[in-house]
Formats: structure tokens, C-alpha cells, sequence
């Protein structure tokens, strides 16, 4: 399947399922989709806020009749913003994620956290202005993440219209409640952030191991059309490049913390070769971060402001050739 087309827009995928593709894909675009039969419709994912999810849910109701008062059920494929911070606008719809999934949401103060970051930035010099480029661009005032009503741990079927719709947990990956949506006879598979194409993945938590082992989970589904978290459709080719980008980095990373380096030395030191095509290559501080805790069974969190800086710095790099 060709990855050039890539504008925005609502993508018909066949038999009454859709895609909502947002591009570059990079930093707080995500990508969406809609499953239905007959009267009834599934979500996948919301956006990183309410008003691109309204966006996004207006463009659905024009071509399928189905907006935010129709949809009957919400699926978050994860925990994070940029699939999660618009639910507060599907008030119908029963909504389902992971179990891990649901424990992130319970404690998710995000949008105060960003709000914070973007009121110090102008102060932050050239990391306060890289802050500025990602983040400014969206609405975070009075956004309250909102978790599911219902969570499970194993895979489970849901039911719309006549369809079977299957939610497969496939976390810890990119992050510890990564699920992938399933419909069989629409030849479908939803990946959340599992896959992202031609975009730089990245995970603050892990395990990469565990991503590499969703990857493969993806690669024995018999399906056609893959919907990646982040980038355009794609099928199998783009879950094997995604693959091999996460091989590689783990592996470069290990042998670098065999010999001794930290981890941003590490990633300062890692040559992306064709993977360095992709934007965002900064992100690659964070997974290498991530690698090195994994390793080092290291259970603190991740320095945020400090993450923000790495990237920032290997942004500028790449950039600069």
C-alpha cells in the first residue's frame, strides 16, 4: 500500500470503517477511525484536544451521519493526549481501555503540566521557544482527562452492528496500556502508537522489547489496511519498518551501555542511517533513556524538563545535517 498520500482528511476504508488521518504526524497529530454497521458506530481514539476532536467528529457525522450524540462506543488504544484528551466530548458513548491503560488516565494532571511548561517558556531561551512550536498550536484551558467506564485485560469482542470488533492488549510497548483494535472482516487493524510511519516513535516507559514482540503481534493478523498511530496507511511493509527501527535502536543501545556510556551519549551517538529521513529524530533521546532504565532496572521517572532539553538538542543536530 502507497504511504504518499498523507493530507487530512477522513479515509474510506471500505464497508463502512474510516480513518481519520492527521497529518505531519509528529508531535500531537494523531490519527483516529470510525467502525460501523448498520446503526451503529465505534470511535478509536479521540484527539489531544476538543476542538480538533470536534473537528474530527463533524467530518464523520457529514459523511457517515454518525457524530459525538451516535457514536454508542469509544475505544482508547492508550492513555496518552493525543488519543485520549478530547473523550470528554463523546458524553454517549461507553468507553473502553486497558486496565494498565485506565491507571495512567486516573492520575493524568497533563494539561496543568503543559500549561505550566508553556507559561515558563518564554523564559526557557531556545528550549522554551522549541516548547512553544509543539505545544502553543493546541487548547489545553480547562481540559480534565477523562478515563474509561469500562477496562479489561485480555482480549475481549465487541459487537457493532453485526461486526466483531476485537480489542487486543498488547502492552507494556509504547507505552503500559497499548491496546490494538481488530476488525476482522473489514481487514483492519487500529495500532494506536504500536506503529507510527515515517515519523519517529517514541516511549518514555516500555519496554521496547515488549514493543518489538506488539509489532509482531500486528504481523500475524490477516489484514490489509494498517492505521498507524501516527503517519499514513500502511500495511505490513510499514509494521516491518517499524520493527526494524526499534531493532536497531534497542540493539545500538544495549551495546553502548555494555561499554559504558550513558544514555545521552548514547544517543547523541547513535547514527540513524535511513531512519534519520524521518522528523523528530530528537525523540530518540527519550527511547534510548527508556532502554537504559529497562537495563539498569531503573523504576524513577523520566526528567521531564531535561527529556525536553535532549530533544530539543538532537532536533538541532539533525537539523543542521
Amino acid at each position: 500500500m502507497p504511504t504518499t498520500l498523507f493530507s487530512k482528511s477522513l479515509r474510506d476504508l471500505g464497508g463502512g470503517t474510516w480513518a481519520w488521518i492527521a497529518p505531519p504526524g509528529t508531535w500531537n497529530y494523531s490519527n483516529a477511525g470510525l467502525i460501523t454497521d448498520g446503526d451503529e458506530a465505534l470511535l478509536v481514539d479521540t484527539l489531544v484536544d476538543e476542538r480538533l476532536t470536534g473537528e474530527m467528529l463533524d467530518a464523520m457525522r457529514t459523511a457517515t451521519g454518525f457524530g459525538a450524540d451516535r457514536i454508542a462506543t469509544l475505544v482508547n488504544t492508550n492513555e496518552t493526549s493525543n488519543h485520549t484528551w478530547g473523550n470528554g466530548l463523546l458524553k454517549a458513548a461507553t468507553s473502553y481501555a486497558s486496565a494498565a491503560a485506565a491507571q495512567e488516565m486516573a492520575t493524568d494532571n497533563g494539561p496543568q503540566q503543559i500549561g505550566k511548561l508553556l507559561g515558563a517558556a518564554p523564559g526557557m531561551g531556545e528550549l522554551g521557544q522549541w516548547f512553544i512550536d509543539k505545544f502553543a498550536a493546541f487548547d489545553f484551558e480547562g481540559l480534565t482527562p477523562s478515563g474509561p467506564d469500562r477496562t479489561f485485560s485480555s482480549e475481549i469482542t465487541l459487537k457493532v452492528g453485526k461486526k466483531d470488533v476485537h480489542l487486543i492488549p498488547v502492552g507494556p510497548a509504547s507505552t503500559p496500556g497499548d491496546i490494538i483494535v481488530h476488525s476482522p472482516v473489514d481487514r483492519v487493524v487500529f495500532a494506536g502508537d504500536v506503529i507510527s510511519v515515517g515519523v519517529t516513535p517514541i516511549t518514555w516507559t516500555g519496554p521496547v522489547s515488549g514493543w518489538i514482540k506488539a509489532c509482531d503481534r500486528i504481523m500475524a493478523l490477516d489484514v490489509d489496511t494498517i492505521v498507524p498511530g501516527h503517519g499514513p496507511l500502511t500495511d505490513k511493509a510499514g509494521v516491518r519498518k517499524m520493527r526494524d527501527y526499534l531493532t536497531f535502536v534497542d540493539q545500538e543501545a544495549r551495546k553502548r551501555h555494555a561499554a559504558g556510556m550513558d544514555a545521552w551519549a548514547t544517543a547523541q551517538d547513535i547514527a540513524l542511517g535511513e531512519f534519520a529521513r524521518w522528523p523528530d529524530q530528537g525523540k530518540l533521546a527519550v527511547t534510548v533513556g527508556t532502554i537504559f532504565r529497562e537495563i539498569d532496572q531503573d523504576a524513577s521517572p523520566p526528567n521531564l524538563v531535561e527529556y525536553f532539553e535532549r530533544i530539543q538538542q538532537l532536533d538541532k543536530k539533525y537539523a543542521a545535517g
